[in-house]
């Protein structure tokens, strides 16, 4: 086997479709088992010089599922590599010497290993001096070491490591632990000949940082119920009434706005309910207020009362 050729190369936008084309494959083969799958890497990174290589971080319910899934990886290309150094991974690459795609696996209950990546990116998306910095840094090692995968690796480890501890000290994982405790109990199902349930999936969490989760429960007559409600019975079961962000997971995996009803029962829960964030997008973090989905709300001159 030949040496990896290292070369880094300037921003290619390509790289996100080139993502989302192997997600939708990765997805394909861990099928239920796969709770989302991120871009992760410097390629996820835009105006980040990098390796032309995709790495992508499918979240499982379950790593011994994923294993049972190596032989489907295998014909599309992975190796199936194992922990590969970092205990509770899989570590897939494709692409031979010349490597187009690496996958790290993490079982969702993960959030160590998972946020580290997520922070990461998220830092270097946000801070251009230091996102120019490690660009120069990896156009340098590439120069130096083009044969030498492990010593272009080690020379920018004390680099990685510095900016590591940045980004976890300014990260908030709240969004992507919300999106996947709603993925976990997201389980389309039939209860009964008249009751669905599972296809859509909500989380929340209050102000005291607990999370609540709820399943839409679809009926044959108007008894049904939002996974939004769901959610906010159980909270309410538990004796807790305030709100702070919510994601709820439609059938197709993507973050979903509340139906009227559901805005309603929002707004009429508590004076400070408007101030509720919902997750609109997963990736971009792009989010939107109660009080922008209901503006002029009726009921608001009752809560000045109180």
């Amino acid at each position: 086997m030949m040496a990896q050729h290292v070369v880094v190369t300037e921003y290619d936008p390509a790289w996100t479709e080139k993502y989302r084309k192997e997600a939708g494959i990765i997805q394909g083969i861990l099928g239920n088992n796969c709770l989302a799958v991120y871009h992760i890497g410097s390629t996820s990174v835009p105006e980040l010089a990098a390796k032309p290589v995709i790495d992508l971080m499918p979240v499982v319910r379950s790593l011994e599922e994923a294993d049972r899934a190596a032989e489907r990886f295998s014909q599309a290309g992975y190796e199936y590599l194992g922990e590969f150094g970092i205990p509770g991974r899989r570590y897939l690459r494709k692409g031979g010497d010349e490597r187009t795609h690496q996958v790290h696996i993490f079982q969702a209950d993960d959030m160590e290993n998972i946020g580290r990546h997520l922070a990461f990116r998220d830092f270097m998306m946000k801070h251009e001096r230091e996102r120019e910095e490690y660009a120069r840094l990896k156009k340098n090692l590439a120069q130096q070491f083009p044969y030498d995968i492990e010593r272009y690796c080690s020379g920018k480890d004390a680099f990685v490591r510095r900016m590591e501890a940045r980004a976890l000290a300014e990260y908030d994982s709240i969004w992507d632990r919300l999106y996947l405790a709603a993925r976990r109990v997201q389980n389309p199902r039939t209860i009964s000949p008249f009751i669905d349930a599972g296809g859509v999936a909500a989380a929340l969490v209050t102000e005291t940082g607990n999370i609540y989760v709820g399943v839409c429960i679809d009926t044959a007559c108007t008894l049904g119920m939002c996974a939004e409600r769901n959610a906010i019975a159980n909270m309410i079961t538990n004796g807790e009434s305030r709100i702070q962000k919510i994601v709820a997971v439609m059938g197709d995996g993507k973050p979903g706005m509340p139906c009227g009803a559901c805005r309603e029962y929002l707004m009429q829960l508590d004076q400070n309910s408007k101030e509720i964030e919902f997750l609109c997008d997963l990736d971009t973090r792009e989010t939107i207020k109660l009080q922008e989905l209901t503006p002029h709300w009726w009921g608001a001159k009752a809560f000045e009362k109180a």
